[in-house]
């Protein structure tokens, strides 16, 4: 099955962590930065206060951090305090506010505020539901460079969603979001080698594709990979080494690995 149109906003790394392993004095270094009016420290402090280290995790104060980040000009500060306020984190949950937050990230030449802003306009939330305008933010996204954006709006092509659909145009949409690391691309590549749309039908290529994400932890990846094997299509039969990937895909929260898994161990297969 094809993933869910628009991913999920998930908290993402997106800031560079040299100071994540700071001393003392270059945590006081930071702080003086920050306090100066440096919006980029403030980012850097508030990703410490975020994720814990060396600070106690304060959810509170990395929202704060952010606010002040954002409010000096810093597209990084006003993305990753969209992030907070979508999911509610150190600030009481508000779409609205998340939606407002990433589309000035967006604005300012953040890619990701671009991808979260259209999952917002695809999922309806703090804005009014818009497939096109959502199209729109993921092509500015993937144009400039973010693999989630290019595997977002392939989808949308896939689907018809805010564009004409389009298959060919889909697969190349994923191989370039696959080839830029993102397992879902990879696993949405795969769902289309395996069901020859927009390429030729090629359940060798399936299955190396649904690898390559299950290695980088798609679950989806890893349980389509488990039925390749199941059914010996694009692989050699093996349904142990299918059990192994449905159980790898029900650790990863999976449910329906969880239920192949059941069902091929309740078959006997060790």
């Amino acid at each position: 099955m094809i993933q869910k149109l628009c991913k999920r906003i998930v908290l993402t790394l997106c800031v560079g962590m040299s100071v994540a392993f700071a001393l003392d004095d270059e945590v006081k270094s930071l702080e003086k930065d920050c306090n100066g009016g440096n919006a980029g420290a403030c980012v850097d402090l508030g990703n410490m206060y975020d994720f814990g280290y060396p600070f106690k995790q304060d959810y509170k104060k990395a929202a704060e951090l952010y606010q002040k980040a954002c409010n000096g000009g810093d597209a990084l500060g006003c993305y990753n305090l969209g992030l907070m306020y979508a999911n509610g984190k150190g600030v009481k949950q508000d779409y609205k506010k998340a939606a407002e937050l990433f589309q000035k990230a967006c604005n300012s030449g953040n890619a990701l505020g671009c991808s979260n802003l259209g999952v917002m306009y695809c999922d309806g939330k703090g804005v009014k539901q818009d497939y096109k305008k959502a199209a729109e933010l993921f092509q500015k996204a993937c144009n400039s460079g973010n693999a989630l954006g290019c595997s977002n709006l392939g989808v949308m092509y896939r689907d018809g969603k805010g564009v004409k659909q389009d298959y060919k145009k889909a697969t190349e949409l994923y191989q370039k979001a696959c080839n830029s690391g993102n397992a879902g691309g990879c696993y949405n590549l795969g769902v289309m080698y395996a069901d020859g749309e927009g390429v030729k039908q090629d359940y060798k290529k399936a299955a190396e594709l649904f690898q390559k994400a299950c290695n980088s932890g798609n679950a989806l990846g890893c349980s389509n990979l488990g039925v390749m094997y199941a059914d010996g299509e694009g692989v050699k039969q093996n349904k142990s080494k299918a059990k192994k990937l449905f159980g790898d895909a029900c650790d990863m929260g999976y449910q329906g690995g969880c239920d192949a898994y059941r069902e091929l161990n309740e078959a006997g297969v060790q």
